[in-house]
């Protein structure tokens, strides 16, 4: 397949902002999807390169369009494919650095899935393995008819890359996730943590090599083997073809999962239902303990939340679940077990997540256990909750957040709505939320030193270099403009809880 022959696909509804015959008439060599500012390390030559252009912003000029198609130019992929999605159309300074560092560049309307277009490469590309002539394989004819038995068997990729490098004298070697996940491994291939699994993806020696499949953020599978000469190249890309087709069958079957998922989802958040048919049909238990994880992705559609969630999850295989949206279209999953090993694997998997989108913010919110599946409504509250104060803790950046970890004051209240919060503040604090002044700012500043030195007047007249007859004439002004008695616990705690909410 040539770049062209893109172009000659309706059903894609490509455009070429730039490209002359020679750069059109590349070939193909596969598909990859990349957001990062510096991709070099994770391209290959004539590689189609997708790219959602978050990296970029109108205030960043020619500059860094420049860096990121350098890098694309350096690496010899075919084309950079740009979606219009995020700014609305492909910005002039990317077309004008394609023209200069001559890389293709084509648009990829809003309406067009990166998923759409690694599907039809994919087709187009290869096929099916039965199909192709037995002299084009530097497999063995032997190991490839193996391989094709296995794949149509169902086998699990462990099995695929035992078989397809026992010839080779069995190398270690591991198919990995970019979140650091390791689908499989040769039988020598040492355990990795996470950690290490994403040192080995940046690491400089051996071979990396790219699995076609699904184009987003958090998609991205990898052949890794640490010795640069453990098979030939040749052998290795039609390994990874292998694994392509195992990815694009288990695709097939993570959709129908998908759907199964949204079900159950519906259920829970109505509450009610056949949930015993619709947990069977999730591969969970008919009984409990569950926990409920609600995510968010910035303000995204929720697809890549979806696919972000599942992602995290799977680093945890024991625990089984069910990923998928809401009615509402939020990203969800029901979880079997309530083990605070689960909120901790989810945990440790976020960064890595964050990494693969390192400017966008993604959350997530984790229930309480549920006792049976009538009470998993009541747990997807705990997590819509949970989730809105992890949003608050840190709304640019990405975290997770338990109910169990809600044990404060602060911690509670954080994952009430924002205006909320602003509302309350401001009719506890009175003239005091506006703080105009200079003395309503000494005056607020007075009793946020007052309420942490538990009311002692002593503590407080000397942290703030005070009289103790002035901080009581502060309090009392305090109290004058506030309403509230501050010898009363309650409210101490209402202006504690308003402090708080600013």
């Amino acid at each position: 397949m040539h770049v062209h022959d893109l172009l000659q696909l309706d059903a894609l509804d490509l455009t070429l902002l730039w490209g002359e015959e020679s750069l059109l008439a590349q070939e193909v060599s596969g598909v990859t999807a990349t957001d990062l500012e510096a991709p070099a390390r994770f391209l290959q030559p004539g590689e189609l390169v997708l790219s959602g252009l978050v990296w970029w912003a109108p205030e960043d000029g020619r500059e860094k369009a420049d860096r990121f198609v350098a890098a694309l130019s350096e690496a010899g992929a075919a084309a950079l494919l740009a979606g219009e999605e995020t700014h609305g159309a492909v910005p002039d300074v990317l077309v004008e650095s394609c023209r200069a560092h001559r890389v293709a560049l084509l648009a990829v309307p809003a309406h067009i899935t990166f998923r759409d277009i690694t599907e039809a490469v994919y087709l187009r590309r290869w096929g099916d393995l039965s199909r192709r002539p037995a002299g084009h394989y530097a497999l063995p004819e032997n190991v490839r008819t193996e391989l094709a038995g296995l794949l149509a068997g169902g086998a699990a990729p462990d099995a695929l890359l035992d078989r397809a490098f026992a010839h080779l004298g069995g190398p270690a070697c591991w198919l990995l996730t970019a979140t650091g996940r390791v689908v499989a491994g040769t039988p020598d291939a040492p355990e990795l943590t996470p950690r290490q699994a994403r040192r080995e993806l940046t690491a400089g020696a051996g071979t990396t090599l790219r699995i076609e499949g699904d184009a987003g953020p958090y998609d991205g599978w990898f052949l890794r083997l640490r010795g640069a000469d453990d098979a030939p190249p040749r052998v290795l890309h039609e390994i990874a073809e292998v694994l392509a087709q195992y990815r694009h069958h288990a695709a097939a079957r993570e959709t129908t999962a998908r759907r199964a998922a949204d079900a159950l989802l519906a259920l829970t958040a109505e509450g009610t239902g056949a949930f015993d048919a619709a947990l069977h049909d999730c591969g969970l238990p008919a009984d409990g303990p569950f926990r409920v994880v609600v995510a968010a992705l910035d303000d995204a559609e929720p697809g890549p939340a979806v696919r972000a969630l599942a992602e995290a999850l799977w680093h945890r295989p024991e625990a089984p679940f069910a990923a998928g949206r809401l009615p509402d279209g939020r990203a969800a999953a029901v979880v079997a077990g309530a083990h605070d090993e689960g909120v901790r694997a989810l945990r440790e998997a976020w960064p890595a997540l964050h990494d693969c989108r390192p400017k966008t913010a993604l959350h997530a919110g984790v229930s309480g256990p549920a006792a049976t599946p009538g009470d998993l409504n009541a747990a997807l509250g705990q997590a819509s909750y949970a989730l809105a104060a992890a949003r608050s803790a840190d709304p640019t950046g990405a975290g997770v957040t338990s109910v169990d970890d809600l044990t404060t004051l602060g911690a509670l209240l954080s994952g009430v709505p924002a205006e909320v919060r602003a509302a309350f503040s401001s009719r506890v604090l009175g003239p005091l939320a506006r703080a105009g002044s200079t003395s309503h700012r000494m005056l607020l500043e007075t009793l946020e030193v007052f309420l942490a030195q538990h009311g002692s007047w002593a503590r407080t007249a000397e942290i703030l270099h005070l009289h103790v007859n002035t901080v009581h004439y502060r309090i009392q002004r305090i109290e004058t403009l506030t309403g509230r008695d501050l010898s009363r616990l309650d409210h101490k705690l209402d202006l504690h809880a308003a402090l708080l909410c600013r």
